[in-house]
């Protein structure tokens, strides 16, 4: 069933029940021995320690703030989705509605969720070299590194003699592991802009996506 997407990850799956939940949405089944839930939250991580890891060895004359803004870049939802598609896993996921296979949030959740399950299959070895094999061609080794979107509106408002964006958490929701956090940013004088995402701190790079597109300022990272 899933031999054609194996060749497509160069990973071949000793427990083939591990990529079959990593694959399941929610809308087909709530039990969570089932579906990708707790595999993205494991997968997550899995490919945050991966992805520091490259970047911490990729740029070792770099400072912190620099190594934050490629990974960041290399970790949100959008590039995340996008490894998805490369990969073809929206052609095997299992959803009620195959509308889900097209949304950028099951996308990446689902591209977590397979990293997790390697994770279990074969240990925290392979799959953090299954993660850096896919996405070192995604680092740019000749430019500077992308802001990210609170950076950009930080100088956006210094520029136009703005107040400094200011951000309250405004709400959470979902299961403990699966939270949801909605944050607001706020500058003086412009309607206050909210952004949701699974910590607080992708939660306030949404928000001030769309304060910048009120500025009118073009984010790059979009």
């Amino acid at each position: 069933m899933f031999e054609k997407l194996e060749l497509g990850l160069h990973y071949h799956f000793k427990n083939k029940h591990l990529l079959h939940q990593a694959l399941t949405h929610t809308s087909k089944t709530a039990n969570l021995s089932e579906n990708y839930e707790r595999l993205e939250f494991l997968g997550d991580r899995v490919l945050g320690v991966a992805v520091a890891e490259m970047v911490y060895r990729t740029f070792d004359k770099e400072p912190e703030g620099n190594l934050s803004q490629r990974f960041m870049a290399l970790v949100c939802k959008e590039t995340v989705s996008e490894m998805a598609l490369k990969l073809d896993l929206d052609k095997y996921i299992m959803a009620e509605s195959v509308d889900v296979h097209h949304n950028d949030n099951v996308l990446c959740d689902v591209c977590e969720a397979v990293i997790g399950a390697i994770y279990l299959d074969s240990g925290s070895v392979q799959a953090i070299e299954f993660v850096q094999h896919f996405w070192r061609p995604l680092i740019d080794t000749h430019t500077r590194p992308p802001k990210d979107a609170k950076t950009l509106l930080q100088e956006a408002a210094h520029e136009k003699n703005l107040s400094a964006p200011r951000y309250i958490e405004i709400g959470k929701e979902g299961a403990e592991h699966t939270p949801v956090f909605h944050m607001q940013v706020e500058i003086d004088g412009l309607e206050a802009q909210q952004g949701s995402g699974r910590n607080k701190k992708m939660a306030e790079q949404n928000a001030a996506e769309k304060m910048l597109q009120v500025l009118g300022v073009e984010h790059g990272n979009k």
